[in-house]
């Protein structure tokens, strides 16, 4: 059975930091590429990061320069370390686990909350 769990989320003040995990299980964690998404009220699902099983990384326009991912693969588990917040990043953010175009898992999401 896959799981793909996140935890890490909270309430944070403006400028803070934050650090996400994201452990999977019943897969080879080290084929997928992994990412980390986030939806805020109102809003679609965009991507914030994204690190391929080589170990490239890319991100999303708003949180470049703030936001670092990286992959433990002896742990399993892709983090998503959070600096500077402000309060556009609140949101619920997921981790996808994703192997091609028909094998893609995500987890139950954590809140994340910026106060200004």
């Amino acid at each position: 059975q896959v799981k793909v769990m996140e935890s890490g989320g909270g309430l944070v003040q403006a400028g803070g930091s934050l650090r996400l995990s994201c452990a999977a299980s019943g897969i080879t964690f080290s084929i997928y590429n992994m990412g980390w998404y986030r939806q805020a009220p109102g809003k679609e699902r965009e991507l914030v990061a994204h690190i391929s099983r080589r170990g490239s990384t890319r991100y999303g326009d708003s949180v470049v320069g703030r936001f670092t991912i990286s992959r433990d693969n002896a742990k399993n588990t892709v983090y998503l370390q959070m600096n500077r917040l402000k309060p556009d990043d609140i949101g619920v953010y997921y981790c996808n686990a994703d192997l091609n175009s028909s094998t893609s898992y995500w987890g139950q999401g954590t809140q994340v909350t910026v106060s200004s």
